[in-house]
């Protein structure tokens, strides 16, 4: 290799390795600068520049096309973490990059959200780096096959050093597992890599469902049937927007004066990322158990078998079904749940012809089919946990009018509200779900009870702007109709929900 040559590779990484760090000082929550890191989290961020770089430039035998092309990646996700930050109030993690290709394959539940100029500016960025290598920088490794063999050989042992490095720095950081802390310490670049080398180990766990002991009667006849909704985006708006109008929910309202406990519920989520929430009320199990995990349980915990409410139920003698009406593959339900204890997944393809609200299967079209099992004839008792889809959004997506505006405020609304009217449109459907269930249930010969849950509060960025943000918890109500209750508040996390249900139905 030509000593001139050597210099340029040298100056590539070199250069790029500098504009790396204020590619991503663009990250949010903003990183501390590079001189007040840690000299671990130097070392991540570096060794992986190194190794990025060393990568490319085997494949590519261009130095600066290598350098831009790595640039122009780091871009697209501090550009993608942005937009999350934005909407959900949280950093780009690594368990994030399995949804580049969710976006692919269900976009309308992404593209939204990351905004046409922050896509077109990623796709332009990458266009740029490929033009530019291609275009204007002539191949470096020259000479015959062996020397370009070995100069493609050094690379690729340079890479490979360089991810020894970063694993051995990034062992000696002190992870919080709290990504906007560990953001700000260490950078976006150091962060990724230390929970993406920890998302390959498994905690030890302890799940309280594994050995939970049940109250059970002498004859399944007498075992009640059960029902847990997880209800997309629900939170009674009306405690954060006096706007609204007080009789929004009038079967919520009815039920929670005569349920078994009510509450505020705190979720370990913020607009979306709903199997955290889903996670933890079937699991039981706290977000800080789960170490690097919490952000994605379903991609590695819920594969190795954890006990769930439903795993139980059904050691007791229950038939468990889960319904979404909404594709099986998505977040690999159609393969986890029944690995998390449920006998029967039903998915959207049941809902074929089945009525809409806006772009997802309706929730009373949802009651529907839930009504229908609940009905049937059977030997077991049943345990059915529901996963609504209607009020996901985006919900300024949504067309609004003006009778829409009537029938969810009290008040005239200013400009800018058409989310919080979409939005409250869909909690009147997830009502009239509630009143559903509840006459189903109280038809019913067999003893029944309901809980139903928010996962988390909706997208409204604009409504938040004009009106102010939630505090960012959701609600839950459990009722019975041959158990008449107080009305009992008592506030909950979600990881308590499921186990303080069962003790309310006087099971545990």
């Amino acid at each position: 290799m030509a000593p001139e040559t050597g210099a340029s590779l040298l100056a590539a990484w070199a250069t790029g390795g500098a504009l790396s760090f204020v590619v991503e000082a663009g990250t949010l929550p903003r990183p501390r600068a590079p001189w007040r890191r840690p000299v671990h989290a130097l070392a991540v961020h570096l060794s992986v520049w190194t190794a990025a770089y060393a990568t490319l430039l085997a494949l590519l035998a261009r130095p600066w096309f290598a350098a831009a092309l790595a640039l122009a990646a780091l871009l697209v996700v501090v550009l993608v973490g942005r937009a999350k930050f934005d909407a959900l109030r949280e950093p780009f993690v690594c368990q994030d990059f399995e949804y580049f290709t969710d976006a692919l394959r269900h976009p309308r539940l992404y593209l939204p959200f990351l905004g046409w100029w922050r896509l077109l500016g990623a796709l332009l960025a990458c266009a740029g780096a490929f033009w530019a290598g291609l275009v204007l920088e002539p191949p470096h490794f020259d000479g015959g096959a062996s020397a370009r063999a070995s100069a493609v050989l050094g690379c690729f042992a340079v890479g490979v050093g360089a991810l020894c490095a970063a694993r051995a720095a990034s062992a000696r950081l002190d992870t919080s597992w709290v990504a906007q802390r560990d953001v700000r310490a260490w950078g976006l670049v150091a962060s990724l890599w230390r929970y993406g080398s920890q998302a390959r180990q498994l905690p030890a766990l302890a799940p309280p469902f594994a050995d939970l002991p049940l109250h059970l009667p002498a004859r399944a006849e007498a075992l009640p049937d059960l029902v847990t909704v997880q209800s997309e985006s629900f939170f009674d708006a009306r405690e954060s927007y006096a706007c609204l109008r007080a009789d929004l929910l009038p079967r919520y309202d009815a039920m929670r004066a005569q349920a078994l406990a009510h509450g505020r519920l705190a979720v370990p989520a913020w607009g979306a990322n709903t199997i955290r929430t889903e996670f933890a009320f079937l699991t039981g199990l706290e977000e800080a158990a789960l170490g690097v995990h919490r952000y994605q349980p379903y991609q590695r915990l819920a594969a190795s078998g954890v006990a769930t409410i439903a795993s139980r139920l059904r050691e007791a003698g229950y038939r468990t079904v889960c319904v979404h009406p909404y594709h099986g593959t998505f977040y690999g339900r159609d393969r986890l749940m029944p690995l998390l204890g449920f006998d029967q997944f039903i998915d959207g393809a049941a809902f074929a012809g089945a009525a809409r609200e806006g772009a997802y299967v309706g929730d009373v079209a949802l009651a529907s089919l839930v009504t229908d099992l609940l009905r049937a004839e059977r030997d077991r008792p049943l345990y059915v946990h529901v996963i609504t889809m209607e009020n996901h959004g985006p919900l300024h997506w949504e067309r609004v009018t003006a009778q829409d505006r009537d029938d969810v405020a009290g008040v005239p609304l200013p400009e800018g509200c058409d989310e919080l009217v979409a939005y409250a449109r869909h909690l009147r459907h997830a009502d009239s779900m509630l009143g559903m269930l509840a006459d189903a249930l109280a038809a019913q010969p067999r003893d029944s009870g309901l809980c139903f849950f928010g996962d988390h509060v909706p997208i409204m960025p604009a409504a938040y702007r004009l009106l102010g943000e939630p505090p960012g918890h959701t609600h839950y109500l459990a009722w019975s109709p041959r158990r008449p209750g107080g009305g009992d508040a008592r506030d909950l996390r979600a990881s308590a929900l499921a186990r303080d249900f069962l003790v309310r139905m006087g099971m545990c």
